[in-house]
């Protein structure tokens, strides 16, 4: 049997998910999507596949069939989860209920947020462990620099400099440069957050009126305090973790399972989360009419304003 081989194009939107905010191109009736450039609000945004969107190179970059296969697990189940969710059935079995949640969770982790997370976490780890050394271990440091290298380190500097060469050279710091660090802890965060969304139940947010948008990095934290809507916080702080599956449906994890309809004032909230919660792009429903309202939001972006 062959080996699956690395790789390299990754979705971080699942197909399946994207294929929802797609419409059939009057020429020959291929489903394209429209991806809106929120570093270039003012360019002209074409129509594209859902095949060129929504992914990036190398996002795990070893060993990444393992992942993909799990993340495929979840996958295979969307769309007939998707189905009782349009019509107006998602409820009614408890898997689509498991698949649904474990979709929000599967695109909180396989994110580009989750990507930043993880690399600063890692940085403050080995900046911490660094300190501790020099200050808890200096004579240690001093011997063995006179074994590898012959000289004795006196100044702060020069130990701390050796003890980033020490680190630099644990299994840890290997396994963060070839990414395995990485692959292993976003299979990990799958896991724990599944356990952990277990609990929550889910709501099925439909507009009144207008659309959803979905944004690169879609599945967010959410807290709503005095009127105001933050986002990015951790799971454990957040009222709750959303994720758009299409123009007319939005999945919250909540108290319980509920439908709710939303007024235009609280769609149009959201979408302004995403543009600002984005790496780059967020995709629209080529009839959506969203453009005009999505550029005014990325230019006020780029201004420096991401109040919400």
């Amino acid at each position: 049997m062959g080996t699956a081989q690395q790789t390299s194009r990754q979705h971080l939107i699942s197909q399946v998910l994207l294929t929802e905010f797609t419409a059939p191109e009057p020429k020959d009736g291929s489903l394209q999507l429209l991806p809106f450039d929120l570093h270039n609000p003012g360019r002209v945004h074409k129509r594209m596949p859902t095949s060129r969107c929504g992914w990036v190179k190398d996002f795990v970059a070893v060993d990444s069939p393992s992942v993909e296969a799990l993340w495929g697990d979840v996958e295979r189940r969307v769309p007939a989860a998707l189905a009782a969710v349009h019509a107006g059935t998602p409820f009614a079995d408890p898997l689509h209920v498991d698949v649904l949640r474990d979709l929000v969770v599967l695109h909180y982790v396989r994110s580009l947020h989750y990507r930043d997370v993880h690399t600063d976490s890692v940085e403050r780890a080995r900046t911490r462990l660094i300190a501790k050394v020099i200050t808890q271990y200096p004579e240690q440091l001093r011997l063995e620099a006179l074994r590898e290298t012959g000289l004795y380190l006196s100044g702060p500097a020069a130990l701390g400099a050796f003890a980033e060469r020490l680190i630099e050279r644990s299994t840890v710091m290997r396994d963060r440069e070839s990414g395995m660090l990485f692959r292993t802890s976003i299979e990990d965060t799958f896991h724990k957050m599944r356990d952990l969304a277990s609990t929550r139940r889910l709501e099925v947010i439909t507009p009144e009126t207008g659309q959803f948008l979905i944004g690169d990095n879609p599945a967010l934290t959410l807290r709503v305090k005095e009127s105001r809507t933050m986002y990015g916080m951790a799971f454990g702080d957040a009222q709750t973790l959303i994720l758009p599956i299409g123009p007319k449906h939005l999945l919250s994890l909540g108290p319980e399972d509920v439908t709710l309809t939303v007024p235009r004032s609280f769609v149009d909230r959201l979408n302004v989360v995403q543009i600002h919660a984005a790496d780059r792009y967020v995709y629209l429903h080529p009839k959506s009419g969203l453009e005009p309202f999505v550029e005014r939001a990325a230019q006020r972006r780029l201004a420096g304003d991401r109040t919400t």
